[in-house]
């Protein structure tokens, strides 16, 4: 069960990004057939060959979902960053970083996204509004003023080609 009456830490809309775990799954699985191919018996050594066509089609797996989680010729994607934060908006969805929190929203969890660039100073602000009526605000702080136009335009296309509003 999850929810914040049994789980004090429990925010909504943060969670582990997808890849990490999927990377310590694949870290995990290659040690035992090591150590089946260590042992020196014939049974040992057909033990081996059998593990070694699993371990291919996984392999061929996590080598087609960084294929999909790569993106860029799939459509446009969006990431900005500086220091402390970064934003990464492509086909799944919208992923905000600050110092060593990160949250991760699918496209059908989204309401809205908001963009808000201060009349002086640097500081492009982007938040993720979802439909419970929560919001996840992160600022960017830009080289350079200009960048706010070009990120504009750069999330723009980005929620053109992914982004549902709803009003169709």
């Amino acid at each position: 069960m999850t929810g914040a009456g049994f789980d004090p830490a429990f925010i909504p809309g943060i969670s582990v990004p997808a890849p990490a775990k999927s990377e310590e799954v694949a870290d995990a699985q290659p040690e035992p057939p090591e150590s089946v191919e260590s042992a020196p018996s014939a049974k040992a050594a057909a033990r081996p060959e059998d593990s070694a066509a699993p371990e291919e089609t996984d392999e061929t797996d996590e080598t087609d979902e960084a294929t999909d989680g790569e993106g860029p010729d799939d459509g446009p994607v969006f990431e900005a960053s500086d220091r402390r934060a970064k934003i990464v908006a492509d086909r799944k969805g919208v992923r905000l970083r600050l110092d060593e929190e990160s949250c991760e929203f699918r496209w059908e969890e989204i309401a809205a996204v908001e963009t808000e660039s201060p009349r002086f100073g640097k500081r492009y602000t982007i938040t993720v509004h979802t439909p419970d009526r929560r919001w996840y605000p992160i600022e960017i702080e830009a080289a350079a003023r200009a960048r706010f136009q070009e990120w504009d335009a750069q999330l723009d296309a980005v929620l053109d080609a992914y982004f549902e509003d709803g009003s169709d």
